[in-house]
């Protein structure tokens, strides 16, 4: 039972508490008392449990007999006083991997058990789209950016964070599948199941879409934001959002939790001076942001030189792609198309964000 908890205690109450956080976090949990709590490393669970909870009252008796407890990761003590400096010791000689007191540590042991049953690993990519005036494609450059991951392999997951842009599980075309959409997922607090989430979501095109269904809900709380995309960055992978220009308190929550944020600007005056505007607000939130520049281009203006307007570095360039409306329209979403220009511009750009430790330069188109 790979994702159940290992709890080993004699003590009732503190068992009562470990098992009530376990189903906090959503996790089963196992217990071992009675002869067996004797030595709980000879029981096959012991070493194929993600976590053990191990009961201080049972660390007197185990650190008394330390030759016959196998030592391993992911061990935790678990005790009630604060004032029993001696659990330290016991904690070291035990080869815990950290010593918790309830209930003071409830809210962090909960987030613990969590991440053990859901194997938390690195935090997914995280990239903000915007567009720096209307109508300049950024749902549409998200969409493409999330179908490139996805056929790269990626575990992916787009989200609409723009409650009047339409619905992005329209744009790929996934509409009618099955699964749940922003207002499902409004009252959501706290720590949220990822692999509970990423299940529930419609799967579109190998990627999961959080998107709108048809109702007037127009408003995302910012306490849903931030329990929903920590969820999401938890899975890993890359995770891909479209954000409106206008900065309320949901998508500053959204910002906060970017590694990148990307802005399409097409390569026009009026539109590099309505994106100054964007970038000026976005700036206090996001350290990073780069834009993408859109074409046709305007006479006396290149990707260089809109990026320098804006001073900000310049992401690529992405040319206009004639038949991309018409594609759309035929059930093609943005960015199906690997050889055309959006296609390679995301290519280009993962290319440069997924591997290694971080984001590395520029893509470029």
């Amino acid at each position: 039972m790979a994702e159940t908890i290992l709890i080993v205690t004699e003590d009732a109450d503190l068992l009562d508490d470990l098992l009530r956080l376990c189903a906090a976090a959503g996790a089963e949990a196992e217990v071992v008392h009675g002869p067996r709590a004797a030595d709980p490393s000879g029981a096959r669970s012991w070493r194929s449990a993600p976590l053990v909870l191990l009961g201080d009252d049972r660390a007197r008796p185990l650190g008394a007999e330390l030759h016959s407890v196998a030592r391993r990761e992911g061990v935790l003590l678990v005790g009630k006083d604060l004032d029993d400096h001696s659990i330290w010791e016991r904690g070291v000689r035990l080869g815990a991997e950290q010593v918790v007191f309830l209930p003071d540590a409830e809210r962090w042991l909960t987030g613990r058990i969590a991440d053990a049953v859901e194997g938390v690993g690195r935090p997914a990519l995280t990239v903000g789209v915007v567009g720096g005036r209307g109508g300049a494609g950024a749902s549409t450059l998200a969409c493409a950016l999330a179908m490139s991951a996805a056929r790269d392999g990626e575990r992916t997951m787009l989200v609409d964070g723009d409650p009047l842009g339409g619905g992005l599980d329209i744009l790929l075309g996934g509409e009618s599948a099955d699964g749940l959409r922003w207002p499902a997922l409004l009252e959501s607090r706290g720590r949220v199941a990822a692999k509970a989430l990423e299940e529930s979501l419609p799967a579109v095109a190998e990627l999961r879409v959080l998107s709108w269904d048809r109702s007037d809900c127009v408003l995302v709380p910012p306490e849903a934001m931030r329990a929903v995309l920590g969820a999401a960055r938890r899975r890993g992978g890359a995770v891909v959002i479209d954000l409106p220009r206008q900065l309320d308190e949901a998508v500053a929550e959204a910002l906060t939790q970017l590694d990148l944020g990307l802005m399409v600007v097409p390569a026009e005056l009026r539109a590099i001076a309505a994106a100054r505007r964007v970038a000026a607000r976005w700036a206090l939130l996001l350290k990073d942001m780069r834009v993408v520049v859109r074409g046709p281009y305007a006479a006396g203006l290149g990707a260089e030189e809109v990026a320098a307007l804006l001073d900000l570095p310049l992401a690529g360039e992405v040319p206009n792609e004639r038949d991309l409306s018409e594609a759309a329209g035929r059930g093609r979403p943005p960015g199906a198309a690997p050889g055309g220009p959006l296609g390679r511009f995301c290519s280009a750009f993962w290319s440069r964000a997924l591997p290694g430790d971080g984001l590395q330069g520029s893509a470029t188109s």
